[in-house]
């Protein structure tokens, strides 16, 4: 599992471009810059949708005001789910909506959740990690079924 102090992994992530999806490199993305980084298992889910994700929103502009360049948000779902998912939450430009399709980032950082028994695939373990050019300075991750760590509050404490 990748830990406080290492790079992030340079894979193809994809977002959702004015012609459709494109891709980009991810720690190119990453570099020269404060992210904060919150992945979950998947667009539409009750906990996703229901409190992570609106929570980043809410308070994304605190979020920035201590230094951050962007906040992002990863799941292993295709550009085209995580464009409609941006749009359901009313999201413009406050959050980077990152697509791991094929879960190469989420494999490649070790924070794989399998979740086939309940007919979902692989999908990310829920966490929030703060990435300064390109290397993570802070990583929180969940327990199984717990959302207690990995929230914008939480996070808002460690900037």
């Amino acid at each position: 599992m990748i830990q406080v102090g290492d790079r992030v992994p340079d894979v193809e992530l994809y977002v959702m471009g004015p012609s459709g999806p494109e891709t980009i490199k991810s720690e190119g993305w990453f570099q020269g810059k404060r992210v904060v980084l919150f992945a979950l298992p998947g667009a539409f889910t009750p906990t996703c949708s229901g409190r992570h994700l609106p929570g980043y929103l809410e308070k994304a502009d605190e979020i920035r005001s201590k230094g951050v360049d962007s906040i992002a948000c990863l799941s292993v779902n295709d550009a085209y789910v995580m464009d409609a998912w941006r749009k359901d939450q009313g999201i413009e430009d406050e959050i980077e909506m990152l697509a791991d399709g094929a879960g190469l980032f989420t494999s490649a950082i070790g924070l794989e959740l399998d979740l086939s028994k309940r007919g979902y695939g692989t999908r990310s373990t829920r966490y929030a990690m703060i990435v300064k050019d390109a290397a993570v300075t802070h990583l929180n991750v969940e327990a199984s079924g717990k959302f207690e760590v990995s929230d914008a509050t939480t996070i808002l404490e460690l900037l």
